[in-house]
């Protein structure tokens, strides 16, 4: 009321000159009530006397614009009633734009200062974080906002830094813009410990370099989530989180064909082997967002199938969910389930994939990885289901582990039979094969296991100093078997464009780092030896294939050796009785044959070779 008051006396003021006399004659009493008086009610009908004066921000500004309109509009239609009855006026027009006017200024900057000073009184009791922002957009100034009323965390914005050289030498809220090649002096200068990524859309490349420089100036790295996931369209600082590697492994967006994926599978029943698992519960998910009549979930996992089982009905589609524990070995159960269901497209997902596990258990790799696959395909094809899509490995190129080659004599068995068909005329069926390397954050991932080191001291195990791995992020190798399968006509193997390989122990010592401690010195490294099975270097091919392009350039078709099916049917079909014998040797040696390029690596099967 007082702000208010101040700002009509105001208005007289410099309407007047300051010539007391002539205010004198308006009756500057009478207007100044009537103001007090409108301006209350509009205060109590928007509420802003609400707002907490030291988190005020551009919501409690609009407040304040609409409390001031409605006292406008208020003293206005007093003013031309009492002048309609009177024939004068309770206050000059004139004084009354002016007041408006005032009034809000007053009010506003009375909060920012407020503000200002509460802000200020806080930092200086306490130690404060100097915090470059890299990014000075939009999502910086928003970014800056939320630190400064942040208090409570002690963190100051000493610069902003940016690859836009229209915005260096400028300032946002008196923070000056620098270059990104000046961020070693500003920490100098400042002695900066955390740098908050605030960019949209930033390059991943560019990411990584940031964060490489950060690393090296003992810096931690924050970053802001994209607006789409700001909670109710707002930026809280509990979002603003540290980064993570798998920030930094991930790859750009990839775009896919959504239009032509909805046609392909929409009204479909599609059924998902290995549901439970990383790429299986990804496929479900994505594969639901194109509404098929039917989502058929097969696993062995009880506990994982309940739970993406849940998560998919809790999407509230209109999809119908069937959910069913099996072996996928197990013919009888699955011919039941085909029998009853009669899906249209199998996206088999199933396999045993860890290296050393299967090295020491071939009959189980076996069991599920061929034979599993053989009883899938024979009964795609006697239940009519339009495509069969495989998940593949790379470690089925030239492989030397027993669960590599068992993915490879999968492929090879789905391949020649796709060509069979064809021969026959029998072409109903078609087999498409993907092939990729290493997901990021699947089960018995590297990563997962070097956070758990990290967090129990260490040491961080790495096999070899040379072991390379590529990488993908589970959502893009989905989405890259989703569209790999639908568009293959069948006998293909599709691989992926993996990018780069990662030395593993580079990525051992970034994480340790982003970790906030030093390699060597908090946190020891230890090679403990290839395991068995393993090799040094993934391949997507080998010596005698080649790549043809497709339509889409991280989705590459292989041209490998074909077998005959009728040679193959006949290999395969030995593998049950060996099984039923438990010679391992037997079997391996059996896989070698079919495999010719198969050769064990720091295995017990090497006498084989």
């Amino acid at each position: 009321m007082a702000i208010i008051a101040v700002s009509v006396i105001a208005g007289y003021a410099l309407r007047f000159n300051f010539q007391y006399n002539e205010i004198m004659e308006y009756a500057p009493w009478l207007g100044i009530s009537v103001c007090i008086l409108c301006a209350l009610v509009s205060i109590l009908i928007t509420k802003s006397y609400a707002g907490i004066i030291r988190y005020t921000g551009l919501e409690d500004g609009i407040r304040l614009m609409y409390t001031s309109v409605i006292s406008f509009v208020l003293t206005g239609a007093l003013n031309l009633i009492y002048h309609y009855n009177v024939k004068s006026n309770l206050i000059p027009y004139s004084v009354l734009f002016i007041a408006f006017f005032a009034s809000f200024l007053f009010l506003f900057y009375y909060r920012l200062i407020v503000k200002s000073i509460f802000s200020y009184l806080k930092a200086e009791s306490r130690d404060r974080i100097n915090v470059i922002i890299f990014g000075a957009g939009q999502s910086g100034m928003i970014t800056s906002q939320i630190i400064e009323s942040a208090t409570a965390r002690r963190y100051k914005v000493v610069a902003f830094v940016e690859d836009d050289v229209k915005k260096h030498n400028k300032e946002i809220n008196g923070i000056k813009i620098y270059h990104a090649n000046s961020f070693a002096e500003l920490v100098e200068q400042y002695a900066v410990r955390e740098l908050i990524i605030a960019i949209r859309d930033l390059p991943l490349e560019r990411k990584n370099e940031i964060v490489d420089l950060c690393l090296q100036f003992e810096v931690k790295v924050k970053s802001v989530p994209p607006i789409e996931n700001w909670v109710h369209g707002e930026l809280s600082w509990g979002q603003i989180k540290e980064v993570n590697i798998e920030d930094l492994l991930g790859r750009e967006a990839i775009s896919i064909n959504s239009d032509f994926l909805f046609d392909s599978l929409v009204k479909k029943r599609i059924c998902v082997t290995g549901a439970a698992g990383s790429i299986g519960s990804e496929l479900c998910r994505q594969i639901v967002e194109h509404n098929p009549e039917a989502l058929i979930l097969i696993d062995q996992s009880e506990s994982a199938l309940y739970d993406i089982e849940n998560e998919i009905k809790g999407l509230k589609k209109a999809t119908t969910i069937h959910t069913y524990i099996a072996d996928i070995s197990n013919q009888a159960r699955i011919k039941a389930i085909f029998g009853q269901l009669k899906p249209h497209l199998v996206f088999h997902a199933a396999a045993y994939k860890h290296v050393p596990m299967m090295e020491s258990n071939p009959s189980e790799a076996i069991v599920n990885n061929i034979l599993g696959t053989k009883v899938l395909a024979d009964l795609s094809v006697e239940f009519g289901v339009e495509k069969f899509v495989m998940v593949s490995t790379d470690k089925a190129v030239n492989p030397t582990s027993v669960m590599g080659c068992s993915k490879r004599v999968a492929e090879i068995y789905v391949q020649s039979y796709d060509n069979q068909l064809k021969n026959m005329g029998n072409a109903r069926t078609s087999f498409v094969t993907t092939r990729f390397g290493n997901v990021l954050g699947s089960n018995g991932s590297v990563i997962p296991t070097f956070k758990r080191q990290i967090q129990q001291g260490g040491p961080v195990t790495v096999t070899h100093p040379e072991i390379t791995r590529y990488f993908m992020t589970i959502s893009e190798a989905s989405r890259l078997v989703l569209e790999a399968g639908i568009m293959g006509r069948g006998g293909e193997i599709f691989i992926f464009d993996m990018g780069k390989p990662i030395k593993i122990v580079d990525l051992a010592r970034k994480m340790i780092k982003l970790s906030g401690l030093e390699p060597g010195k908090d946190i020891d490294i230890a090679f403990i030896g290839l395991r068995d099975g393993e090799k040094l270097y993934e391949e997507l091919l080998n010596n005698n294939e080649n790549t043809i392009p497709t339509h889409h350039n991280k989705i590459l078709k292989a041209k490998v050796q074909e077998y005959d099916y009728t040679y193959v049917q006949s290999m395969v079909s030995l593998f049950e009785d060996l099984v039923h014998d438990k010679n391992e040797l037997k079997m391996v040696a059996l896989m070698k044959e079919i495999v010719p390029e198969f050769k064990s690596n720091y295995s017990r099967f090497e006498v084989l070779d």
